[in-house]
């Protein structure tokens, strides 16, 4: 087996485990793993169990699990040591791992170690003060965080200022290139965005960070193509995170290879059964291609899964107007207006399925409470059947 498709196994087995442990099923995720660590050792599938066994409060195989990952890719197991350790209220084994990691290619940012809920036991401990008194983060790394800070709370003003003083520092370093990526998508400079963050990826040797900047840039460039060919190389590279499939379908979409956008949400919804925008998504795909009947089957699961979703219905009632199947398409608008009453464009959906079935009273009725909620398209279909 060669060591290409090995990794892909491994990334498929990851994927798997992460959608069965979401799901409940921890035995049968931390089974796999093992299958897959017994085929083709990888620290990235001893973490990933490891990290089960953390949820489960398993501390022991968690920490042989990290000790192992540890000893394939040095390091690479000492953030979750850290977090098991912390955990545990045993603030000095927590600080001591949390420094190896710090010190390593597996560093962190202070916002996702701050963030982290499994440190909460020992933040009120003199090891974790001790720890942040010590300078873990050069200009560069808090410069980014600054900008980063500034974009959240949309102060672009800000945001350029900073950009400007780190660049009149660190013209071209990985950092400055990074902050100007993500100023110029805040700003909506799409292809400026574009053209940094290609230069990144390919200075960068293409880490996952900067390809998913480059695939943001790209897509809100309306390179579709060029966002769904970057989506491509995360997954073919190993970046085990399912939502890859959903981004690139959406991307596959918009350039009209809705064959492909299907098999990749459908490979989403393999892992994430019930997981209901990539259920719609599945059923609009169908819906443009003209598998009405596909495109029911999706709808009605979502309908059966969330029964108090409006949405839901509304998403098969559109499907069944398409077909002109006006009774069930009138019953359906009436369930998502049950349960989302403001709604115009259902009451002014409901009310053409009601004037082509032969109901004009209702339907009358159905424009005129749509035209009150707002929907100017209403006004034309009052004008031709209600004037009397």
């Amino acid at each position: 087996m060669c060591a290409a498709l090995a990794g892909q196994q491994n990334s498929n087995a990851i994927l798997e485990a992460k959608a069965l442990a979401a799901g409940g099923n921890n035995s049968k995720a931390l089974a796999l793993l093992t299958d897959a660590i017994n085929s083709k050792p990888e620290s990235r599938l001893y973490i990933e169990r490891a990290e089960i066994s953390l949820r489960l409060r398993d501390y022991d195989a968690s920490i042989q699990d990290f000790n192992a990952a540890n000893t394939l890719d040095e390091r690479s197991g000492d953030y979750g040591l850290a977090k098991l350790h912390a955990m545990r209220g045993d603030a000095a084994n927590a600080m001591k791992h949390l420094e190896a990691s710090m010190e390593s290619a597996y560093k962190r940012s202070e916002k996702e170690i701050m963030l982290e809920p499994a440190f909460a036991p020992v933040e009120n401990r003199p090891e974790w003060r001790q720890f942040w008194q010590k300078s873990w983060y050069g200009y560069r790394e808090t410069g980014v965080a600054e900008i980063e800070a500034f974009i959240a709370t949309n102060n672009l003003d800000d945001a350029q200022n900073a950009l400007a003083e780190l660049k009149a520092v660190y013209t071209d370093s990985e950092e400055a290139l990074y902050a100007e990526v993500i100023v110029n998508i805040a700003m909506e400079r799409f292809d400026a965005a574009v053209r940094t963050a290609a230069t990144l990826a390919a200075s960068g040797g293409g880490k996952e960070k900067h390809l998913r900047l480059l695939a943001r840039a790209q897509t809100g460039q309306f390179n579709f193509a060029g966002a769904s060919a970057t989506y491509t190389r995360l997954i073919e590279m190993g970046v085990a995170d399912a939502r890859l499939f959903i981004e690139r379908a959406e991307c596959f979409r918009k350039t009209g290879e809705r064959d492909k956008a299907a098999r990749d949400v459908e490979r989403f919804i393999v892992l994430y059964p019930e997981d209901k925008e990539a259920i719609r998504l599945a059923g609009r795909l169908e819906t443009e291609m003209g598998n009405n009947i596909k495109a029911l089957e999706y709808f009605s699961r979502n309908v059966e899964l969330y029964p108090n979703d409006p949405e839901s219905y509304t998403d098969r009632a559109n499907s069944y107007l398409a077909s002109r199947s006006w009774r069930w398409a009138i019953s359906d608008y009436g369930m998502s207006l049950d349960l989302d009453p403001a709604n115009s464009d259902v009451w002014l959906n409901k009310g053409v399925s009601l004037l082509n079935s032969g109901n004009t009273a209702d339907a009358c009725y159905d424009f005129k409470k749509a035209y009150s909620l707002g929907n100017q398209r209403a006004a034309q279909y009052i004008s031709r059947n209600c004037m009397d």
